[in-house]
């Protein structure tokens, strides 16, 4: 997994040309609402406000009161404006050979993330067809938590899995992923069974690995 920035882009989402033989199987990006709701919980905010106010409430402050909801209005918009501005600058791209993320709101950066290096991945639903796509590398990176945050799964700190977060129709990328790892094993299997010398020999089996709704 190699971390890549940059300032020309040539391909929207990708730091540079395809090679040959590669190509794009699908290209999003986050729904800003549905990152906001799921990744910067702003309704916890809120509830931590709302209990500064019924405080104040209770002991008659007036000020208090008025001082904890006009907190609590900025810091629900600071956070929307953060996931509009995430959304905005997020691409996810998903080719026959790797996934890459161009994140960063202030300094575009790319993520990318062979095919034959994603261990697993896990979707997560959500309503209304939205969900994240969690990627567990299947060996050691150097990518920490906070350049990948939010694009990254919550509480993995010491080995921080990429995600595709808040995406629509999370369950048709899924599949997308999942025929892409699918042809990825093919080809190893083919390129490391051993050649017949004498008799035939049965190539070691290869476990595939799926994106698993």
């Amino acid at each position: 997994m190699a971390v890549i920035e940059y300032e020309h882009e040539p391909i929207r989402g990708l730091p540079g040309d395809l090679p040959p033989g590669e190509e794009i199987l699908w290209q999003g990006a986050p729904d800003w609402r549905v990152l906001c709701r799921t990744a910067l919980h702003p309704g916890w905010v809120a509830g931590y406000f709302a209990l500064f106010a019924a405080l104040a409430l209770a002991s008659g402050s007036l000020f208090g009161l008025v001082a904890s909801l006009v907190s609590a209005g900025l810091v629900i918009g600071l956070l929307a404006v953060f996931a509009a501005l995430v959304a905005r600058t997020t691409v996810y791209t998903i080719t026959n050979r790797r996934v890459v993320l161009r994140i960063g709101v202030a300094l575009n950066t790319c993520i990318n993330l062979p095919l034959a290096l994603i261990g697993s991945a896990k979707l997560r639903a959500h309503a209304e067809g939205f969900g994240d796509l969690v990627l567990v590398p299947c060996g050691p990176h150097r990518i920490g938590y906070a350049m990948l945050w939010p694009h990254a799964r919550p509480l993995r700190f010491s080995r921080a899995q990429p995600m595709l977060r808040a995406l629509p129709g999370a369950q048709r990328v899924a599949d997308i992923l999942t025929r892409a790892c699918d042809a990825v094993v093919e080809v190893e299997r083919s390129e490391t069974a051993p050649r017949p010398v004498t008799q035939p020999v049965a190539p070691t089996p290869i476990t595939a690995r799926k994106a698993t709704a």
